[in-house]
């Protein structure tokens, strides 16, 4: 019996029970998918600021740069994190991951009021936005792709 269909047949009486292969196949998706994630908005960073510095020279460029770090270098940070639970075996626990949301959603706000007051005198705004955006929008990529796990 598949795990998809474990899960449908199990209804609300009882928890569904994985045996450890099972347990291993979730996590391998798990870990796969967190990197493709990273990949997709690394990859959309990189088209980000090869489309601005095409577009608007070299402080547009490293603009997009900066915006896209804003988002990816929390974000990275707490998918090392997640990583480094999934692969220690640990369960899950949702308070932590709530809290770990928090810190990265706090850490970006932070590093955007940074970049903002060291850069103010060069920063391209359209292009710092650009970056933000086209990292945060890297799992777009996956869907395009057909990847998205």
């Amino acid at each position: 019996m598949s795990l998809a269909n474990q899960v449908k047949s199990a209804g609300s009486e009882s928890a569904v029970r994985l045996t450890e292969e099972q347990k291993a196949i979730v996590r391998a998706k798990a870990i796969q998918g967190l990197v493709r994630a990273l990949a997709a908005q690394g990859l959309m960073a990189v088209v980000a600021a090869l489309v601005s510095l095409l577009v608007g020279g070299v402080a547009a460029g490293v603009s997009a740069l900066l915006g896209a770090a804003v988002y990816l270098v929390p974000n990275s940070l707490f998918a090392l994190r997640l990583l480094l639970s999934l692969l220690s075996g640990r369960g899950a626990n949702p308070a932590g991951f709530l809290v770990g949301e928090l810190i990265k959603l706090v850490a970006a706000t932070g590093l955007l009021a940074l970049v903002v007051y060291t850069a103010q005198s060069w920063l391209v705004w359209p292009a710092l936005i650009f970056g933000l955006i086209m990292a945060l929008k890297g799992y777009a990529l996956l869907l395009m792709s057909g990847k998205l796990t």
